[in-house]
């Protein structure tokens, strides 16, 4: 089989590596009562982590180091306003991405990881704002880059987390039950839609919380090391 001259072999790796980390973190998630039962939460969340991390730390490396490869589908940004629009999406990503870091002792290992049903926050604009902060993060780094690798990176990161989508609901019904099913009826995945439709409201005074200025701390720190990491991560010969 001929291939064009642009699809060069990181594409396939990325694809290989992208297949592998789903593999395992929605596998390992869906083994979670399973493992819990035999060797314990705390243990299980060592696991899980010692797993998942160290695939993605090789997904992140591996992705700036080519994320100029393939053919480059357009080029946006010396338009006026891109790289502000891209960081502000960034800045936008990271808040739909903050829950991820409620019961960060649990995160650790250190208290005793439990699933837990939200509904506060930004948890009332979308149920899974993981999945958002996810999708918001590769629009803004697809049209910065404007790469075929940094588009497949980005389709196959949406795909993933949509798949999350559908299996942690499945999950999360399992456990909860008609806890869960009460909890989907006045929530949405698609951002702010239960809230149009009258299901669902905003509490503002939910987000004046310190680790919200957390977040915009960390937003401005990547702001600054973001070129510091490109050059130590170029050293890395992957």
């Amino acid at each position: 089989m001929v291939f064009p001259n642009w699809l060069s072999v990181s594409h396939f790796v990325m694809f290989g590596l992208l297949l592998t980390f789903a593999i395992a973190h929605s596998g390992l998630a869906a083994l979670r009562s399973w493992g819990e039962q035999r060797i314990g939460p705390r243990l299980y969340r060592i696991v899980f982590a010692l797993v998942s991390l160290p695939l993605a730390v090789v997904l992140i490396i591996y992705f700036l180091n080519h994320r100029y490869d393939g053919l480059q589908l357009w080029i946006l940004q010396d338009m006026p306003g891109m790289k502000s629009l891209v960081w502000g999406l960034s800045g936008i990503s990271f808040l739909f991405l903050y829950p991820a870091t409620f019961n960060l002792l649990e995160i650790a290992a250190i208290q005793k990881p439990q699933v837990h049903l939200y509904e506060s926050g930004i948890m009332r604009v979308t149920r899974h704002p993981q999945m958002v902060g996810q999708v918001i993060w590769c629009i803004a780094h697809t049209l910065w880059i404007g790469t075929t690798f940094t588009l497949l990176t980005s389709v196959g990161l949406i795909l993933h987390h949509l798949f999350a989508v559908w299996h942690g609901d499945r999950r999360l019904l399992a456990r909860h039950g008609e806890g869960f099913c009460a909890l989907k009826a006045r929530t949405s995945v698609i951002p702010f839609l239960a809230i149009i439709q009258g299901r669902q409201f905003l509490k503002w005074q939910e987000f004046v919380r310190p680790a919200y200025l957390g977040v915009i701390g960390f937003t401005g720190l990547l702001w600054w090391v973001h070129p510091l990491m490109i050059t130590a991560v170029a050293q890395v010969n992957w």
